[in-house]
């Protein structure tokens, strides 16, 4: 039997991964700069945390988590976003008693059952921000500045930041009834989720993709045009802030998150190369979540990103741009005397920061050459029988073809 990934994942090989680092190492620095600091949660979490933060009547708990019961009798989610366990563990842990303001970053594995798409698998990877504590709208302009430097690290090529409100729970509720009864009469043309959205959560009907849905949604009434006072005053400094450090954006008011612990300023960057599914990054105020999952009344706001979004639109415009890390030396020997001198020696270049390599497979010289070619390895050194005898090793520089003959115990200075 021939085993495989299993549909909707897929392998990260080294010719990849390194690729992989420089992203992870990019976003790592960034946050570093604004002071946010690293959490690693649990890879799955009780059921129960993900319905009630995300809401029970989204797609993500309705359709795509991936849930199992365990040999303990207890319902186990394996996690389909990131900010659920983070508040989860910042209740658990007091982190709110220790600082007022809380400000965390995590990367990692998220799990969804949904039709594998363009930069989007069923395991698929994020890395997020939570800034916890805070409702001030400076606090949003600095998370979404946040965001951007990220884009304009990594050098991706225009992008574009929309934005909106989506208010709370009370300017809500007038929108709720205007909405319903613009879109009663329209029922029968939208898709069957919608219909269900209409009656659960009717906001979220402006996150359908179906042509048919949006097409009825374009004269529908917008939720920004209905916030209260304390909305409008938290949206107009969001927007001076941004004006004032520069930040280009577009006000888009059908923009809507999938995640019902969603307040007040939301925010994604999308990237038209990527064509359909062009969000790199989404994000939002959610100052009801920490309540909800049994906290005071704690606002926040954060953001999460695709990786493999982030790496797609990177491969598709030629703008990575980082190296493969380098073999340093390659040690080719023949005889076991030699063999025996370079284990000690690449040892102790090794302890020196020097990446080394050398022969497990007894090959030729010949052969032993062509491997610290395929390595690319700068440079090698020859030790043969009667290099030992003199003491001596030819040093092969791979990229002049130049050699030159090097005392044994000279090596280690090379690299001093």
């Amino acid at each position: 039997m021939k085993y495989k990934a299993l549909y909707g994942t897929h392998d990260i090989l080294p010719d990849d991964s390194f690729r992989w680092q420089h992203l992870e190492d990019q976003v790592r620095k960034v946050f570093s700069l604004y002071n946010y600091r690293e959490i690693r949660v649990p890879i799955f979490e009780e059921t129960e945390l993900f319905a009630r933060g995300i809401g029970q009547d989204t797609d993500i708990v309705q359709k795509e988590m991936y849930t199992f019961v365990d040999q303990g009798k207890r319902s186990i989610t394996l996690r389909p976003e990131g900010t659920a366990g983070v508040v989860r563990a910042y209740l658990e842990h007091s982190l709110g008693e220790k600082s007022p303001l809380v400000k965390l970053f995590y990367l990692g594995s998220m799990f969804r059952q949904e039709r594998p798409q363009k930069g989007r698998l069923r395991e698929f990877h994020q890395f997020g921000i939570e800034a916890i504590g805070s409702a001030d709208p400076s606090l949003d302009a600095e998370v979404i500045e946040l965001a951007v430097r990220i884009c304009d690290e990594l050098k991706v090529d225009d992008f574009k930041l929309h934005l909106n409100s989506i208010g709370c729970p009370k300017c809500r509720s007038m929108h709720r009834d205007e909405f319903l009864n613009f879109m009663k009469n329209k029922l029968s043309s939208l898709c069957d989720d919608c219909k269900t959205r209409y009656l659960r959560n009717p906001l979220r009907m402006f996150d359908c993709k179906n042509e048919e849905c949006i097409e009825q949604l374009k004269q529908a009434p917008v939720m920004v045009d209905f916030l209260c006072q304390n909305c409008q005053m938290h949206y107009a400094q969001v927007k001076k802030y941004l004006k004032e450090l520069n930040i280009e954006y577009l006000e888009d008011k059908r923009l809507v998150r999938g995640l019902d612990y969603y307040t007040k300023t939301a925010f994604e960057i999308k990237s038209d190369i990527l064509g359909g599914q062009n969000t790199l990054l989404g994000g939002g105020r959610y100052d009801l979540l920490v309540e909800e999952l049994g906290g005071k009344n704690t606002p926040a706001i954060g953001f999460a990103a695709g990786m493999e979004r982030f790496m797609l639109v990177l491969k598709m415009q030629k703008s990575l741009k980082c190296d493969e890390k380098k073999l340093n030396l390659f040690v080719a020997t023949l005889g076991e005397e030699a063999k025996s001198f370079a284990l000690k020696l690449i040892r102790d270049l090794r302890r020196k920061n020097v990446t080394c390599e050398t022969d497990y497979l007894q090959r030729s010289l010949k052969a032993q050459m062509r491997e610290a070619n395929r390595q690319k390895a700068e440079k090698v050194l020859i030790i043969g029988e009667e290099e030992m005898k003199k003491g001596k090793a030819i040093l092969r520089d791979m990229r002049s073809g130049e050699q030159t003959a090097i005392r044994l115990t000279e090596v280690g200075r090379v690299w001093a």
